[in-house]
């Protein structure tokens, strides 16, 4: 069974710094793109970051470039987001993701759908 299980959301000022984590199991982890969605009340769902295990390639939307960072720990099946310089409109429900087939680019392509998604952790950012 495939469960993605997020962690490390909470509640900081703005200009602060959190780490979500998402825990990977049920599929080999070295062939996945994982990556993070958020959602915010009343906005669209946004596509956050992504990594390519196979080859390292990364994406960002532009919202986030230069405060976060996505890496993985192959050993732990873990991946990690780190948000640093926090800002009030980063507030939002983050969701991990996981998908064989796509590349990192691919949480930038709107109509494209990963196949697993995890239950989501809150970030709230005040300002």
């Amino acid at each position: 069974e495939v469960q993605l299980v997020e962690s490390g959301g909470g509640l900081v000022q703005a200009g602060g710094s959190l780490r979500l984590s998402c825990a990977a199991s049920g599929f080999t982890f070295d062939d996945y793109a994982i990556g993070w969605f958020r959602q915010a009340p009343g906005k669209e769902r946004e596509g956050v970051s992504c990594i390519s295990n196979s080859d390292g390639s990364t994406y960002y939307a532009d919202s986030v470039k230069g405060r976060f960072t996505i890496f993985s720990d192959n050993a732990k099946n873990t991946v990690y987001l780190q948000m640093n310089s926090l800002k009030p409109e980063d507030t939002a429900i983050y969701y991990c993701v996981a998908d064989l087939f796509a590349t990192a680019q691919a949480m930038g392509v709107m109509t494209y759908s990963f196949d697993y998604w995890g239950q989501g952790t809150q970030v709230t950012v005040s300002s």
